[in-house]
């Protein structure tokens, strides 16, 4: 099956499928009372995503959208190293966990993206809830920091209690 799931870039005709994979995942699963109107990333995705080094992607079965990852371009460090967000991965519940592989592809695809585009760091946010999602970023080579050793330029969410960082370069 995982043959039959294919990782391809955001096109605009996909907002909707987005929003009724994301949506639910984060009210009716995870209890965060958040709108789409409260997520000004998810109604502009091109503009907010695919600039500059950024991107967004999504995993696709039988037509149906099951996942979504998302990288914002956040500029340059004090020392000009490119740096970049990690965003909005979901993966819709029939199609975590290892059978499928979703979110290890979804985040192979962008690391492999950022690193083509020179990215040297990237940052995410995230819940105290989404507990799968510490271990799964943990395993993938992110280490957990400090809010404040966020860079600036990082676009902080109202929800987001715990923080890592992948280092991509040296």
């Amino acid at each position: 099956m995982t043959n039959a799931i294919r990782i391809r870039r955001f096109e605009p005709a996909d907002c909707d499928n987005i929003l009724r994979l994301i949506l639910p995942i984060q009210r009716e699963e995870f209890g965060i009372e958040i709108t789409a109107g409260e997520q000004p990333d998810l109604l502009g995705i091109t503009s907010f995503y695919q600039s500059g080094r950024g991107g967004f992607w999504v995993a696709e079965h039988e037509g149906a959208i099951i996942g979504t990852i998302g990288l914002k371009d956040i500029g340059l460090d004090e020392v000009g190293k490119p740096q970049a967000a990690l965003r909005k991965m979901f993966v819709a519940a029939p199609y975590r966990g290892r059978p499928h592989g979703v979110a290890s592809r979804l985040l192979d695809h962008l690391l492999a993206d950022a690193r083509e585009s020179g990215v040297e760091d990237i940052f995410l946010g995230t819940t105290a809830k989404f507990l799968a999602a510490h271990r799964f970023y943990e395993k993938n080579g992110f280490a957990e920091i400090a809010r404040h050793d966020l860079p600036a330029s990082f676009p902080l969410m109202a929800v987001d209690t715990k923080f890592y960082v992948r280092r991509l370069a040296g």
